[in-house]
């Protein structure tokens, strides 16, 4: 499976959301979720689209994932390439790792925002629809 995740948050840090998108490896649409997720950093918000979408796509049953972010930071601390400085990030970069663990295959792939376009419409959409009381 194919997962593409974006976190966004307006006025970094301010009120935020998450998008996700999980394809099958031809690229065909799977499922799509966004989620408002209160008051974060941006970061905050890649680590918890991450997180989200690694817990449903183990209740969709995948065992082998690729995700693809558009969040250099993020990609390059789960892949060990940065440490994780920030105190705040530490316990989502574990989670995230605990997570990934625990499918057969997991690699994370840092992708330009153009090819994870829809996953930052989720995640703004998930703000919107919040600021509107949906």
């Amino acid at each position: 499976m194919i997962i593409q995740t974006d976190g966004a948050a307006r006025g970094n840090p301010g009120p935020a959301g998450i998008g996700m998108v999980f394809l099958e490896e031809d690229g065909t649409l799977v499922a799509e979720r966004k989620k408002f997720i209160g008051h974060a950093t941006n970061n905050v918000a890649e680590y918890r689209a991450l997180i989200e979408a690694l817990k449903y796509a183990r209740e969709m049953g995948a065992t082998q994932v690729t995700v693809q972010a558009d969040s250099e930071l993020m990609v390059r601390q789960m892949t060990g390439q940065y440490k994780v400085r920030d105190a705040g990030l530490r316990p989502l970069y574990e989670e995230a790792r605990r997570l990934a663990a625990g499918f057969a295959s997991f690699a994370i792939r840092h992708v330009p925002r153009e090819e994870n376009r829809r996953a930052d419409e989720l995640a703004n959409m998930a703000i919107d629809e919040k600021g509107r009381g949906e």
